[in-house]
């Protein structure tokens, strides 16, 4: 499975944004999808994940009722809607692919993208 991730860039607080995350290898549907963001100086942290099949969905406590993810599984999309941004925000954020059960954990998930930037001003 290989991830591209796409869709980052400057808004000001209180804006939207759209990631998405384009999969390519036809196992693409049988994993578990996240999104995880990394500040500066900061250790990367769960944001989102959606299961690959009922589309269970899970959500930091600090973006919760602001992002929403979603996935395409006949078009290998998963995306993420960042809404109500905030400064704190600001972040390389990245999709990844895991087998298995829905996780938090960044060590379980196999594959990675590269990131994208967002950045969030005041």
């Amino acid at each position: 499975v290989q991830l591209q991730a796409s869709g980052g860039g400057l808004v000001q607080v209180g804006g939207s944004l759209r990631l998405s995350c384009a999969t390519s290898g036809r196992t693409f549907s049988s994993y578990n999808m996240g999104w995880f963001r990394q500040a500066p100086g900061k250790e990367r942290q769960f944001v989102s994940a959606i299961s690959w099949r009922t589309l269970v969905t899970d959500y930091a406590d600090s973006v919760k009722g602001r992002f929403t993810i979603s996935r395409d599984n006949a078009k290998n999309m998963v995306y993420l809607e960042m809404n109500s941004l905030k400064p704190e925000d600001t972040a390389v954020y990245y999709c990844a692919a895991a087998p298995g059960i829905l996780v938090r954990e960044a060590r379980r998930y196999e594959y990675w993208g590269q990131g994208t930037l967002v950045t969030v001003s005041s």
